[in-house]
């Protein structure tokens, strides 16, 4: 907008000086005209027509997502009349759009101006000559604002390719109803050695299990052992996906589900159709996901509004974390775009800037990665997520949200996520196998296949 004007004032000051009676449009569609004409000519005074709008194409595998920009875009337009935008946010499902981006980007040709990438792919586009544009002149300047790490994820050698909607703080999702009808608190689950004992009373009580976890997929272990500050990768691309607190968790969690106080989620996984329906017809009494699972609970288990409640995560031991960043996805631009300028506008404006974020919470209920908007008015207004968990969200991520350790995203991490959730989770959790055996099987298998 700063170069428009000032385009614009060079363009009046040339056509003032020739006294031309001529309009027309300049790169950013502003119109000028000018102050006089000759005493043989016609005077001008109609404006140009304005600039014709710029269709930028995105990308995402996330319906919430598309219906995120859209409204974003909308927004953008109204503010910014001279550089109007039509987008065309696609939603594509999440292995076909990861696949497709590949081999457009591998083809130089077909990829869209923008799109949303999952952390646990982003690693895949940053092999050999990046195909991504980089954005380090609308991130640098935000670094000050904003949860670093996410954007660090999605970054090499110092420069930035991506950035995230939300900061990913998993949380506890109790269903009052149940926990009531058990007469257990779920402010009384401070650890995980309570969840043994006071989901055991949960499930006898209510006939439900009191937890699930995922049986083919990473939102279960992955953040709990983030919780013991541990990963499945190494800060230098190092399988790590045996070590010793790794297989802990997965151990107390297998002994949850055998103790029949935890169940496999159905669909194998929390965000399937099969889970869901479970979930919102009182399937169990509890889950943990991150933040931006909340807007699954609104859009697509309605039965259980005014019954869910937001609460941290129950700590492995007194004093440690109760939470972790899962998940993630970074909006990049490809460099096969034709609109450079107004993409990166755009991805800074729905991305970065305070109204992106705000909308971020109100239109997604997720937990925006601009810090100072978490404690802005804004998000104490009602909206459909207060209406359905009540007003209390925010006072739960202020709780935790310094209590959220970094997770390493490298170029191993894709192989390895993919042995996660195709391998390791469903051998222990579909079929019964031994934990430790499990994992460290994968593990050997992983070292091999990366050369470590």
């Amino acid at each position: 907008m700063r170069k428009t004007g000032i385009a614009l004032t060079a363009l009046t000051l040339f056509l003032t000086t020739a006294l031309t009676a001529c309009g027309g449009n300049n790169n950013n569609g502003t119109n000028a005209s000018s102050t006089a004409a000759p005493a043989d000519t016609e005077a001008a005074t109609s404006e140009a027509p304005a600039a014709e709008p710029t269709k930028l194409t995105l990308w995402t595998f996330v319906q919430q997502h598309a219906d995120f920009y859209n409204f974003m875009a909308a927004e953008w337009n109204k503010g910014n009349p001279d550089q109007q935008i039509v987008l065309d946010a696609q939603n594509i499902p999440y292995d076909d759009m990861h696949t497709r981006l590949l081999l457009a980007l591998q083809s130089g040709e077909g990829a869209p101006d923008l799109v949303d990438i999952e952390q646990s792919k982003f690693p895949n586009y940053m092999k050999g000559n990046v195909q991504l544009v980089e954005l380090n002149d609308i991130v640098e300047p935000e670094i000050p604002n904003i949860v670093k790490s996410r954007v660090d994820i999605y970054s090499k050698d110092g420069k930035y390719y991506g950035v995230d909607l939300h900061v990913g703080a998993t949380v506890m999702y109790y269903n009052k109803e149940l926990m009531d009808k058990a007469g257990v608190n779920p402010d009384d689950i401070k650890l995980w050695s309570d969840v043994e004992t006071l989901g055991k009373t949960v499930a006898e009580k209510t006939g439900v299990p009191f937890i699930t976890f995922e049986g083919a997929g990473n939102w279960s272990w992955w953040p709990a052992i983030n919780q013991m500050k541990s990963d499945q990768v190494g800060p230098n691309g190092e399988i790590t996906v045996d070590d010793p607190r790794n297989i802990q968790a997965m151990s107390f969690f297998k002994k949850l589900v055998d103790e029949k106080i935890a169940a496999v989620s159905p669909g194998v996984g929390h965000d399937t159709p099969e889970y869901k329906a479970f979930m919102n017809a009182g399937g169990a009494a509890a889950v943990f996901m991150p933040f931006w699972f909340m807007n699954r609970f609104t859009d697509e288990m309605p039965d259980l509004k005014g019954k869910m409640i937001i609460r941290p995560m129950p700590a492995w031991e007194t004093g440690g974390n109760r939470s972790a960043g899962m998940g993630g996805t970074g909006l990049s631009i490809t460099n096969q775009t034709k609109s450079l300028e107004i993409s990166k506008k755009f991805l800074a404006y729905a991305k970065l800037s305070k109204e992106g974020n705000i909308q971020v919470w109100k239109q997604l209920g997720m937990d925006p990665i601009r810090t100072e908007v978490w404690s802005d008015p804004a998000m104490a207004e009602s909206n459909k997520f207060t209406d359905y968990f009540g007003t209390d969200i925010f006072a739960t991520l202020t709780e935790i949200k310094d209590e959220i350790y970094p997770v390493n995203i490298r170029e191993t991490s894709p192989k390895v996520f993919d042995a996660v959730r195709n391998e390791i989770v469903p051998k222990i959790f579909q079929f019964g196998e031994d934990p430790e055996t499990v994992i460290k099987k994968a593990a050997e298998a992983l070292r091999k296949d990366t050369g470590q």
